[in-house]
């Protein structure tokens, strides 16, 4: 298990998440066509190139999904009891196929659960950056997380 338990956070720790991802037009293609989204920037290579962009557009929620993606093994894989949100979600600067992302994250908020006594709420600020250290992604994740055992 590589997830941390509710009480071995503190507010302000940061993780720089080791895994790094190129984006490749296949991931942003099945994320597109599984999610029904028929969005030209991000399907038709015409379009794409007559916008301001003039290429390929990634998917944001395929963006937005990669970031959080990137963090479960250093957060939450084996203590996570349920998401409960996503807030301030943002997006700076768009993300293009073969950018190279990688995440980080901070404990913004820790607070004990009124209902689950064996769970804590772990509230995480997620950034994904790309190659060029920009900001691409940002947002707060709270999460239920399980407490240490006793």
């Amino acid at each position: 298990m590589a997830g941390r338990y509710f009480d071995d956070w503190t507010v302000g720790d940061r993780i720089s998440h080791e895994i790094r991802r190129t984006v490749t037009e296949t991931d942003n293609l099945l994320f597109t066509l599984m999610t029904h989204n028929p969005q030209p920037l991000h399907l038709d290579v015409e379009a794409a190139k007559a916008s301001e962009f003039g290429q390929i557009l990634v998917n944001g929620t395929f963006t937005f999904s990669l970031m959080v993606g990137l963090s479960v093994g250093d957060t939450t894989l084996g203590t996570l009891v349920a998401n409960l949100g996503y807030d301030k979600l943002v997006m700076p600067k768009p993300v293009f196929i073969g950018d190279t992302m990688r995440a980080e994250t901070e404990i913004a908020d820790l607070r004990e659960s009124r209902s689950r006594p064996t769970a804590g709420i772990v509230t995480f600020r997620h950034e994904l950056f790309n190659q060029r250290n920009e900001v691409i992604c940002q947002c707060l994740r709270s999460a239920l997380v399980s407490r240490r055992p006793q």
